[in-house]
């Protein structure tokens, strides 16, 4: 917790005192510096700066002088007539200036301003000190999102600066029940952590909960807004998201709408959407901006395609292993033959493969983009090929193997499809050991697991389980713009009780 005002340390009227405190606070930290000034009658009246080089250029630190130096010229009278009784009287009484300024009272204050990117001035014989904002941090500019690009809509995307993003949020959301929350995180970090949401469209109960689980990481060390999910999402060890991202202020402000809380964390050009309902993890921007045909039959590949990346290489284990009554005579001779000469049974097999894909998927991510493009393309043929003409594995299994893990590209949410990479190797596990029998208990677990998930207090499968069909219009298929734009598109989920 923050410190109280009683247990502060309120600055010294006398600013020799005042740079003994400051610069011992500082003490081998280059970036800070200190700058004493004289002013008034033969410049017998004293004062000083205090800034972050490195966060404040020299041009606004040297532009902020100026406009001092010249309102107490031209606003209290000349010059060398200036008393520090001036100087307070007139900021006080919130003269106008250029720059607005902050009072500061305490030290505890001034250290927190000065790391925040502001020139601190502080006058001899005056228990206050003047704060004016001017960090100067160089950042990217609004571009395209990278994990989000679409061929139609808008391009832009979120940045590190949490203004800027709370400024592209506000211009497509001009609605003063648009409220915005902010505290800071950290003893050490102090990051600024910011909340939306449009009042009148979250579910009251919701963001009561959300408030009360943010309360709790006051004295937490925050670097990305991941790490908030983590810290108060339901069940921290299932494999599915609660929460969902973006790096576009369309879709953040698409879910605002629906009744969503958005948390931005400054240095992060990701928003964090919750909570988040797992058929809301197959919806993509891009939905909103091809026809109703062309949208509906996307999603429902995606649907399909989920189905492809979780059971294909289970079914053909438990199919090739225990059922091969079940293929086809044709396509089952085609199967036997591949896989003649094959020295390890079908779980080995896949096991193998899909683990030569996961490191060319994670080679092509972690390498620079032209070269991780062509590593991951080219290793998964040469790879493939090599394995086939090796005897490691059959042409059917690399087919397999490489289909599905093109269908976990199709899931616009990575986290979800990181979800769905893992749950491949229990269920092939139990279609290795058990069959179709294996294989049904494990997607049987998988549905009561989901079931029983909730994010934020919300049902994770929520409308289809618990059953509300008047909301299943926009689950599998997208509906016309001219039906969802024209009917409330917020219905507030009611929560089910706890066991």
């Amino acid at each position: 917790m923050s410190q109280t005002k009683e247990t502060q340390e309120n600055i010294s009227r006398n600013i020799t005192d005042s740079e003994k405190k400051i610069s011992d606070t500082f003490d081998d930290c280059k970036d800070i510096k200190i700058q004493e000034y004289h002013y008034g009658y033969n410049l017998t009246q004293k004062a000083m700066t205090v800034h972050c080089s490195s966060l404040v250029q020299d041009q606004d630190e040297n532009h902020l002088k100026r406009v001092l130096q010249d309102l107490v010229t031209h606003e209290l009278g000349q010059a060398d007539m200036i008393s520090v009784g001036d100087i307070k009287s007139f900021f006080q009484k919130h003269g106008v200036s250029y720059y607005e300024a902050n009072l500061l009272s305490s030290y505890d204050e001034v250290i927190d301003d000065v790391l925040s990117g502001h020139v601190v001035i502080l006058f001899d014989q005056w228990d206050e000190a003047l704060s004016f904002e001017a960090i100067s941090v160089e950042s990217r500019g609004v571009d395209e999102p990278v994990s989000e690009s679409v061929v139609k809509g808008p391009h832009d995307g979120m940045v590190e600066n949490l203004q800027t993003n709370l400024g592209l949020l506000r211009s497509r959301l001009r609605n003063p029940k648009f409220k915005i929350k902010s505290m800071t995180s950290g003893k050490s970090t102090k990051t600024e952590i910011a909340y939306g949401y449009l009042e009148g469209a979250v579910d009251p109960e919701t963001l009561e909960e959300f408030e009360k689980r943010l309360e709790q990481l006051e004295d937490v060390e925050i670097l990305e807004t991941s790490y908030i999910e983590e810290l108060i999402e339901d069940s921290t060890y299932s494999p599915f998201p609660q929460y969902r991202y973006t790096e576009r202020p369309d879709v953040a402000v698409s879910a605002l709408l629906d009744g969503k809380i958005l948390v931005l964390v400054h240095g992060t050009g990701t928003a964090m959407i919750c909570p988040a309902l797992y058929l809301e993890l197959f919806q993509s921007p891009e939905d909103y901006y091809q026809r109703t045909v062309i949208s509906s039959m996307i999603r429902i590949l995606r649907f399909i395609a989920v189905i492809i990346a979780v059971t294909l290489p289970s079914v053909y284990i438990s199919l090739s292993t225990f059922h091969p009554e079940m293929i086809p005579s044709q396509l089952l001779l085609a199967v036997l033959d591949t896989r003649e000469g094959i020295p390890f049974p079908a779980i080995i097999e896949a096991l193998i493969m899909m683990f030569f894909f996961e490191l060319m998927r994670e080679a092509g991510i972690r390498l620079p983009k032209p070269v991780g493009e062509a590593v991951s393309i080219v290793g998964a043929l040469i790879i493939g090929e090599a394995a086939i003409e090796a005897g490691i594995a059959s042409p059917i299994m690399v087919v397999v193997v490489a289909l599905t893990g093109v269908s976990t590209f199709t899931i616009p949410s990575y986290n979800l499809g990181i979800s769905y990479r893992i749950l491949q190797y229990p269920l092939m596990f139990l279609s290795a050991s058990l069959g179709a029998y294996g294989l049904a208990i494990g997607l049987l677990l998988i549905i009561l697991h989901l079931t029983c998930l909730r994010s934020l207090g919300q049902p994770y499968l929520s409308p289809v389980a618990p059953a509300r069909p008047f909301q299943w219009r926009e689950v599998f298929v997208r509906i016309p713009l001219k039906t969802l734009l024209r009917s409330p598109r917020n219905k507030h989920m009611h929560r089910v009780p706890k066991n």
